[in-house]
């Protein structure tokens, strides 16, 4: 923990200008122009590789468990992966997933 204010504001003051620089060297120098298809094939994938790498260690390594496997999160997932699977929808993955660990965490799984 970062107990000198002044250490503080700059760390915080340089996030933002990291995240600004990021943010505008894609959006403000490329964003009025068209991509080319092989790049936008590639951008088309980025959430299918970042919801999975944002969950998975929430489902297979909870800090609610001090990092041990539960196995209600592991069939709640399960759940939620197959219904989105076969209904291709992910409003209703999400809340079967939901249900399902609720239920779960209910029996005592």
């Amino acid at each position: 923990m970062i107990e000198d204010k002044v250490e503080l504001w700059v760390v915080i003051f340089g996030l933002g200008l990291g995240s600004f620089g990021l943010r505008f060297l894609f959006l403000g120098l490329v964003g009025d122009r068209t991509l080319p298809g092989w790049l936008m094939r590639h951008l088309r994938y980025t959430p299918v590789a970042i919801l999975p790498a944002l969950v998975a260690p929430l489902v297979l390594w909870p800090t609610s468990t001090d990092g041990e496997v539960d196995p209600g999160r592991i069939l709640a997932a399960f759940v939620a992966l197959a219904v989105g699977y076969v209904s291709k929808n992910v409003i209703a993955a999400i809340l079967s997933g939901a249900a399902a660990f609720a239920v779960l965490a209910w029996i005592g799984l």
